[in-house]
């Protein structure tokens, strides 16, 4: 067993910290405050086996452990893909376990229900980074390049069209780790440490909640649900029980983005400010207009700043940018179509006009409809799309449109009712 001897006082502190499951900007957060929070540590050592995760999480994570005042070791066991790969390669020492594997980081891209390669730029952007990081080190960067790109050859080790994959026997005769250890115990031996004082680092409540938050999967429906919140307040002008889930999506996904430092002031801002012109939009101003739209984009583009972790120029050259806008786009799309059916089929049930209609205005409830008001005519006190209110001899009723969209203020005629809700439609075509 080789020894890496560190020169520290007895009883020094070392700290580990599991990478595990999928590398994601929550674990992101975890790594950079278990650095931060030890700099007087003998040793970090990084507990490896993860099959990878999102770039920008892995290049938060390389950057805090380059950074870090102690030494880091990686012990690879028994995995370090893709971005497990980097981060490996930016510790100290690297130590694998019998039968480990490090290598295979092609950036991959959900599409089509599977893994994709992304574009040529996010692949040349991590080469770069694989390289530099090796090197940083003392290791060979055309052994980190070949991990990425399929078009890097090496004499003996790798041809064109394959990606570099590395067992521990490999890695260690190539010098891209540094021995072959049983498990933590034999690690902890091998830094020749006097009676030192072992911390594993764990997650705290909130880093615990982020990580779920933000896992793609969790995201990408808080994202559908704040989106249906949205359409369904822009479609019934009013602020429901659907519209708070939505508005409490929203802040949940933009939450546990703040607290993984996706989110930062000027996110909160543009949200927040899409919020307000949202909200003047519903109670302030007839049909669709400037504001509802301006509400819109800032809510979209808050969004979509929030799922990237890397400087905009950097995100938009890897395509980061691109994937980001997809999401949204994609929870936009998705919410649309939900929020048609469900207004279709709520409006017409006595429990989604309860979500949905009855919260229009505090404290105030509509007076039954009565079958002598066929044929009277009123106005449209909000929007019928179809489902709305209108106002009849100074006294609201719940109504909807027969057929088409009726806005705010226009006359309408009651040609019949469907339990408690009057239909109508406009008076110059009745």
């Amino acid at each position: 067993m080789q020894a890496l001897p560190i020169d520290a006082p007895p009883g020094s502190k070392v700290v580990v910290v599991a990478i595990d499951r999928t590398v994601e900007l929550g674990l992101a957060a975890f790594v950079r405050r278990a650095v931060e929070d030890n700099p007087d540590a003998a040793a970090i050592i990084l507990e490896v086996n993860t099959l990878g995760g999102r770039v920008d999480a892995a290049i938060q994570i390389r950057d805090a452990i380059l950074e870090a005042k102690p030494r880091t070791v990686a012990f690879i066991h028994p995995r370090a893909i893709s971005a497990g790969a980097l981060i490996s390669l930016a510790c100290d020492n690297v130590l694998m376990s019998e039968g480990a594997t490090i290598g295979a980081a092609t950036p991959v891209q959900a599409g089509g229900g599977q893994a994709e390669a992304v574009g040529e730029k996010m692949v040349s952007y991590m080469r770069a980074e694989m390289r530099s990081t090796a090197e940083a080190n003392g290791r060979r960067g055309d052994i980190a390049e070949a991990m990425v790109d399929r078009e890097v050859v090496i004499d003996g080790v790798v041809e064109a069209g394959k990606l570099l994959t590395l067992d521990t026997d490999q890695a260690i005769k190539l010098g891209m780790a540094d021995g072959r250890f049983k498990d933590l115990d034999a690690v902890l031996e091998a830094l020749t440490l006097e009676n030192p004082s072992l911390v594993t680092s764990e997650l705290n409540w909130g880093e615990e909640i982020a990580r779920w938050l933000t896992e793609p999967t969790v995201s990408g429906l808080l994202l559908s649900i704040g989106m249906l919140g949205l359409m369904i307040a822009f479609y019934t002008r009013t602020v429901g029980a659907f519209t708070v889930a939505g508005f409490v999506a929203l802040a949940l996904f933009f939450g546990g983005h703040a607290v993984v430092h996706l989110v930062g002031w000027e996110e909160a801002l543009l949200f927040l400010t899409g919020v307000i012109l949202v909200i003047v939009e519903i109670f302030f101003v007839p049909g669709f207009g400037v504001p509802g739209v301006l509400g819109l984009i800032c809510v979209i583009t808050a969004l979509v700043l929030s799922l990237i972790g890397m400087p905009i120029n950097v995100s938009f050259q890897t395509g980061l940018l691109a994937d980001a806008m997809t999401r949204v786009l994609l929870s936009l799309l998705g919410a649309f179509v939900l929020a048609l059916v469900a207004m279709r089929v709520l409006s017409r049930t006595s429990f989604g006009r309860a979500l949905v209609l009855e919260e229009a205005e505090a404290g105030w409830r509509s007076a039954p409809a009565a079958s002598d008001l066929v044929d009277r005519v009123g106005e449209a006190l909000t929007d019928l799309r179809p489902a709305g209110k209108v106002v009849i001899d100074g006294k609201r009723y719940e109504a909807a449109s027969e057929r088409e969209f009726i806005s705010r203020g226009s006359r309408v005629r009651v040609i019949g009712k469907d339990g408690p809700e009057l239909i109508v439609r406009p008076e110059d075509e009745a």
